[in-house]
């Protein structure tokens, strides 16, 4: 989950939210709204204990087409679209230390290592993931404490509520805002992308998911006071890499610089994860659908290659045609819509099949799964709005889905029949 929206997004927000209480409140509400879906996919997890995510749940509460078109999502910017923007990320902490390197180069070499890092054994691959999650926990609270710590002059930023600050939160720049919250957060469910590869995913998923999201909440909410408490807005706003720019108020050029690189390494986790998580949800469309079998190819180890080579292959292609900003908006307004009828499903699934095996229920329900859809829906609305451009090409992606679901349909059908005539 910590990855590139924490260390980008603030500079946006900064653009049209200068209150420090505001922005608090932001990253509050983009965690409720998280932990309220990592609720609803805990029990939709447990009660449909399959790998695929999204793909899985919605194949199962409403159709396959719907799935299909979910899976199409991740498919085309799902998890190359956040694995692009990570990336991108990553090139622009470490150009800013060592000017004469290219961040487009950086990037693209940088989904190209995890590419093959992911393609050998699980053991291997899982193994990267866990030592450099470690590493990111640790640089977080290092330079959170570091900066309460090393913070000559805190900035003159007021975290308790003032003055026109209500009037804020109820803004269409609140809810825009919202869109880069929410991409930050997401990553809440990527667990249920590997549920076949967890030990007793009934009984682990919904700990996995919700102590995760809430841990993931704290970190947050820390390092945006710290990037606010040591660096001035006017030198965050509009900025992508606030990290360092926070970094050169705490440690000076030279200390700035070394945390430049370590929160570059960072990053490196963030991609990490989703070229472990994405290709498994290729890998199971793969397995429903005759005309995209080839997505379900692994090698000895149980690994889905191609679909790893097939992710990493469109994020590198994002990285070197599409800017920062669209790609984030467009990826958080399409993964958006796909969270929010998963979410809905949950009523679907309850209503349609009552005597489903569920061993985990979202308490308080259902309050948690109405909070994610107010929440969600009122973003995704104004984002429509306000930035028409990157919502009508998220409907696009998903009127390309279902035309594509429509196709492979009639191919495999195709397929079917040619082989029932050879066997005659």
């Amino acid at each position: 989950m910590i990855g590139t929206g924490v260390f980008t997004s603030l500079g946006f927000q900064l653009l049209d939210i200068q209150s420090g209480f505001v922005i608090l409140v932001l990253w509050f509400v983009g965690g409720v709204t998280a932990l309220c879906g990592a609720l609803c996919y805990a029990e939709l997890g447990a009660s449909l204990p399959r790998s695929g995510g999204e793909y899985n749940f919605l194949s199962e509460t409403y159709h396959p087409a719907v799935g299909f078109v979910s899976g199409w999502i991740s498919a085309t910017i799902g998890f190359a679209a956040p694995t692009a923007l990570a990336a991108i990320t990553f090139g622009t902490y470490l150009s800013s230390v060592m000017p004469r390197l290219s961040a487009k180069w950086l990037a693209a070499a940088l989904i190209v290592a995890m590419a093959a890092a992911h393609a050998t054994t699980r053991r291997a691959s899982g193994g990267t993931q866990r030592a450099f999650t470690y590493l990111k926990l640790m640089l977080i609270a290092g330079f959170c404490v570091l900066g309460w710590i090393l913070t000559e002059a805190p900035q003159d930023v007021v975290f308790l509520p003032g003055a026109g600050d209500g009037t804020l939160i109820a803004s269409g720049a609140f809810a825009v805002a919202l869109i880069y919250v929410n991409y930050a957060y997401a990553g809440w469910n990527a667990a249920t992308y590997v549920l076949d590869e967890l030990d007793r995913p009934r009984e682990t998923l919904s700990r996995v998911l919700l102590t995760g999201t809430a841990v993931v909440m704290v970190l947050y909410l820390m390092l945006n006071y710290t990037f606010l408490y040591a660096a001035p807005i006017e030198a965050l706003a509009g900025k992508l890499e606030v990290g360092y720019v926070a970094a050169q108020f705490v440690f000076g050029e030279t200390g700035a610089a070394i945390m430049g690189v370590a929160l570059a390494l960072l990053l490196i986790s963030t991609v990490s994860a989703m070229t472990l998580a994405g290709p498994r949800v290729l890998l199971v469309i793969g397995q429903d659908f005759h005309a995209l079998r080839f997505l379900a190819r692994t090698n000895a180890h149980g690994v889905p290659v191609v679909a790893i080579l097939l992710q990493s292959a469109l994020a590198v292609i994002l990285v070197l045609t599409a800017t920062f900003e669209s790609i984030l908006v467009f990826a958080g307004f399409t993964l958006g819509v796909s969270t929010l009828c998963t979410v809905a499903g949950l009523f679907v699934l309850r209503w349609r099949r009552p005597e489903l095996e569920r061993p985990y229920r979202v308490p308080l329900y259902p309050l948690p799964p109405v909070a994610f859809l107010g929440l969600m829906g009122w973003t995704l609305a104004y984002l429509l709005m306000q930035r028409p451009k990157e919502g009508l090409a998220g409907v696009a992606i998903l009127a390309s889905g279902a035309a594509f679901y429509a196709l492979s349909r009639r191919l495999s059908a195709g397929t079917g029949r040619i082989n029932q005539r050879r066997r005659k």
